[in-house]
Parts: C-alpha cells; structure tokens; sequence
C-alpha cells in the first residue's frame, strides 16, 4: 500500500512540473463518425460575459482569408447595426500571405497608430507552411503570437485570438505542400490547441474558427454532397458560408449575446411593449406599427445548398439562436393558428407557438431590414477597402517611405467620409407586422 502510494504521488507531482501542452485536457466532443477519430481538439474555454466595451475602436487583423473583407465585413456590419448602443468603431488589417511573424513586424505601425481599445487577430494558416505539424513550426508560432499579444498588452489593447480555420483541399498553388488533407488538418489543429493554452496563459479571450468549420464543413458535404466547400472552391479561402462561421467565432469571442430586441403584443387588448431599440407607434389587436433604430442581422434566403449563401451558415451553426434574436411574443392571439405578416412574407403558427415567442429574425429572411441592412454592409465593404489601399499600398508604398506620418494624416482625410457614410447608412426603419386567424 505504502509504495502504491509512494507511486501516486510521484506522478502528481510529475504532473505538475509537465508543460500543459503534454498533460492530459479535456477534448472537445466529437461527432460520432470515424471521419473523426484523429481529430483531438482541446475543449475550447467558454467565454463569460461581455468582453467587447462600448466605444470600443475595434482591429480586425489577420491574412489573406481577412483580406477578402467578408467575414470582417460581416462582423462591422453586425457590430454597427445590430448593435449600436455600443458605438462600436472598426478597422480591417487583413495582409495576403501573412505569417504571425509578418504581422508582429507591422503591428506597431500599422495597428497601433490608431489606438484600437480591442483587437482580433485570426493567423495560423500559413504559419503552419502546408505541411505535416513538427515542434519548429509549433514554437515559431507560438514566439511570434506571443510578441503580438505582448505588443497588445502594452498598449492597453484586449484581444481575442482566433485560431486558424481548417483546409478542404490540398493547395495546388503552394508548390511546397506535402502531407495530405487530413495531415494539413491536423496540423492546424496543433496550432489551434496552442492557441487555447496561449489565450489561458496571456489572460485573452479565443475565437475557435477551427472547430466550428471542421464541423460544420462536414455535416455540409453529408447534407449536400462533395461540391459544397465551406473552405472555399481553392480549399483554404472560405466563400460566403465559411466566413460567416468565422464571424460567428469572433463574435461570440467578443461575448455577444444576440439579444436584438423582444416584442410583446397583447392582441386581444391592442397593447404592446418593446425593448430598447424599437419603439411601438400603434397597437392594435390585429396590427403592431413600430420604429427600430436596432437591426436583426439580415441575409437574402438564397439556396441553402450552396456554399455562397451566408444564411446557409446560418443553419449549419447557431447563428440566429445565439447571436440574432429578435422575438415576437403575441398574448391572447385571435385563434389557435395564426397567420403574421412581416413585410412581404406571411408565415403561419400556432397560439401555443406565438406564446412562447418567434424569433423573427430567423423566420423572415426577406423582411423590412433587408435593404437598410444591405446598405450598411455597402458602406461597411467600401470603407474596408480602402483600408486595405491605405495600409498595403500607401503606408507600405513610396508614399509611406517618404513620410509615415504625413501618409497617415492624409489617408485619414480620405477616410474620413467613408466613416461618415458608414455612420448616415444606419437608418430608422419603420415596419408593420399583421396577425389574423390562418
């Protein structure tokens, strides 16, 4: 008994002494298929609470996959119309081709400059050089991660640290690629694991690209066949579907918690109430007119089987239940199956169901937020890319070499009306919704 015990608490404290990266974590669930076996994944931490701020000056920096403007895209447009009690302000830093390492040597000037209160980075898909995981790579991204985080650090700045995302073919065009899809994949994987061990130690919030798009790419191909890629038809560039779980990632990194709005209509009495952000104008039992000054994230219906279609993401993760309710909740409705108009589309429920609340955001893809909302995402790409000009071509231009500072002041001045565009794009939107018996 004594040496059994004498053998227990030796490995104890060996435990102790072991860097975290070689004790054993808990892993994230898998799904119950043998495509998953290898795939060991730590258990991602849950963020708790809210972690962006109000008047929070937000840098969205990363590689290419940033630089394609659409999940950053996404995420200003649900940042400033879904959200805009906040104020929330953003950059786009995405850079093609980058490495942590790139990204260290231009944070200072590129970022910094500007102040951010808050900042996601999301590398990883280039450091890990299109090639089966070895030490070297893992301790190169982790040093220059690390000197990011540090740089932020001084700063002041929050971050979350995104991990990078998964790959759905092997890419032809870097011609130094080896291993297969499954190698490459699990590389990544190794980098998101460090990531999680790097967040808990530097005291920062992590996105988890990864998880969410391994599986959500999976059970995509099963639903709709090979052709849909939610990596994007090269393999490593996400489309429309995979940016928005990039997005979702992010977004719920930056503790969001999707509550839109609630609508509370008595339809016998001819009475309601709403949250902050909408205002009712009239009720009646059959019809509820109101202002919002507060969005639902819209995104056209499209073909749910194609991997182009941000609402197709959307029912492949819990996008609309986490991060986009905007409830309806009718007392007393005028029978037991109900029909309610929103906008131009009708849909059918029962009492039970309208009792308990709809989420209207998820139901209505066309309603009347559609066209404001779309304006919002214009101004919000038009403004990203001339970020991009401003940094890539100008601050890293002749125009920058001869003088930074001048090149900052006068980019500034260019800028400045696309923010302002940004800013009048965000309009009050009236809209009426109808219920009567089905």
């Amino acid at each position: 008994m004594k040496s059994t015990t004498a053998f227990a608490a030796a490995l104890l404290s060996l435990s102790l002494t072991l860097p975290a990266a070689l004790q054993a974590r808990d892993l994230q669930p898998r799904p119950a298929d043998a495509y998953f076996e290898k795939y060991e994944g730590w258990l991602a931490p849950v963020a708790a609470g809210y972690y962006i701020k109000e008047g929070d000056r937000l840098a969205i920096c990363g590689d290419s996959i940033t630089e394609q403007k659409m999940y950053s895209r996404i995420m200003e447009a649900y940042l400033t119309a879904c959200v805009p009690h906040l104020g929330i302000t953003c950059r786009q830093y995405g850079w093609s081709g980058e490495q942590a390492s790139g990204f260290v040597n231009r944070l200072k000037n590129d970022v910094l400059r500007f102040k951010p209160t808050i900042a996601t980075t999301c590398y990883g898909m280039n450091d890990h050089r299109y090639v089966p995981y070895t030490e070297q790579i893992g301790a190169e991204y982790v040093k220059n991660q690390k000197e990011s985080l540090r740089l932020f650090r001084e700063e002041g700045v929050r971050v979350v640290l995104g991990s990078p995302g998964t790959i759905g073919l092997m890419p032809s065009w870097v011609k130094t690629a080896t291993g297969t899809q499954q190698d490459l994949n699990l590389s990544l994987l190794r980098l998101r694991n460090l990531d999680i061990e790097l967040a808990e130690q530097e005291g920062v919030r992590f996105a988890d690209v990864y998880w969410p798009m391994l599986t959500a790419g999976f059970t995509a191909q099963q639903k709709y066949g090979k052709d849909y890629m939610i990596w994007g038809k090269d393999g490593v560039h996400p489309g429309w579907a995979g940016q928005t779980v990039m997005a979702y990632a992010f977004l719920k990194g930056m503790g969001l918690v999707g509550e839109i709005g609630t609508l509370t209509w008595n339809a016998a009495a001819g009475t309601a109430t709403a949250t902050a952000g909408h205002a009712v104008n009239a009720a009646t039992p059959t019809e509820l007119k109101l202002t919002s000054t507060r969005y639902p994230f819209c995104a056209p219906e499209g073909d749910l089987s194609k991997d182009d279609n941000i609402r197709s993401a959307m029912a492949l993760i819990p996008f609309n239940e986490s991060l986009n309710r905007f409830v309806l909740i009718v007392k007393n409705a005028p029978a037991e199956n109900c029909a309610v108009t929103w906008g131009t589309k009708t849909r059918t429920y029962s009492k039970a169901e309208l009792e308990k609340g709809i989420n209207l955001a998820a139901d209505f893809a066309d309603n009347p937020f559609s066209g404001p909302f779309e304006s919002v995402s214009k101004a919000v790409f038009a403004k990203q890319d001339y970020e991009t000009r401003q940094i890539k071509q100008l601050f890293h231009g002749p125009e920058g070499a001869a003088d930074m500072d001048a090149t900052a002041a006068l980019t500034e001045k260019a800028r400045a009306p696309l923010v302002e565009a940004l800013k009048k794009s965000l309009v009050p939107v009236a809209h009426t919704i109808t219920i009567k018996a089905a």
